[in-house]
């Protein structure tokens, strides 16, 4: 068990030096480090946890790739009052992160698999991220009743850029989305403006498919 506790601490140490050679918000990078992402991970996983590669989680879905959280984190450009919603909780990995960050402020996550969020909700509260919500999600896309955000993150993939999902956020507001098809994607950062979104390409992606109106169809998937 101690071999194995140095063995992750090692790897842990090694991504991190690798990842500081491709991102340069050191923010994003110190709280990625304060969250043990093994304990997202189902037993038989854990001992990969800090190799820089997406891993599945059940049901399913996956727990993203390091470097893609990182990147997906950065460009939200995220302040400590932010209000934040997150598309596909999954094991609740990507909120725990965003909870650092937006210390004082509120992040709903939603997540359609009502097994995974039960997981994450447990977990998110016993590592004491208090400012989660997590919610199991609908076939409308967001939470338009906790509408508008400072930032909304989706960790699921759409054919297109959502109008209901850009609805949700304030002029000024950012959005980090994968759009494409079910085997490749491009991550979009999002700025919503008074004349219109504005997109930026953040680079390819593979995600599994965001489910819910506006999106790809469950029986499509």
């Amino acid at each position: 068990m101690w071999h194995v506790k140095k063995d992750i601490e090692r790897a842990k140490k090694q991504l991190f030096q690798a990842l500081r050679q491709g991102i340069g918000d050191e923010g994003v990078l110190q709280a990625m480090e304060r969250v043990p992402r093994e304990l997202f991970l189902p037993p038989e996983n854990r001992h990969l946890a800090y190799d820089d590669i997406p891993l599945p989680i059940g049901e399913g879905q996956t727990i993203s790739q390091p470097f893609v959280v990182a990147m997906m984190t950065s460009a939200l450009n995220l302040r400590p009052t932010d209000k934040v919603m997150e598309l596909g909780t999954g094991s609740g990995y990507q909120a725990a992160i965003l909870s650092l960050l937006t210390p004082q402020g509120k992040l709903i996550t939603l997540e359609r698999v009502p097994s995974l969020a039960n997981g994450a909700q447990i977990l998110l509260q016993s590592l004491e991220y208090h400012n989660v919500d997590v919610r199991v999600a609908s076939n409308f896309l967001g939470c338009p009743e906790e509408a508008p955000f400072d930032a909304i993150v989706v960790t699921a993939a759409a054919p297109k850029l959502p109008e209901v999902l850009l609805n949700q956020i304030k002029i000024g507001g950012r959005m980090v989305i994968p759009i494409g098809t079910f085997k490749e994607q491009e991550l979009v950062r999002v700025l919503r403006t008074d004349e219109g979104p504005s997109l930026t390409m953040l680079g390819p992606c593979r995600f599994v498919p965001l489910i819910g109106e506006g999106a790809w169809p469950e029986e499509g998937c």
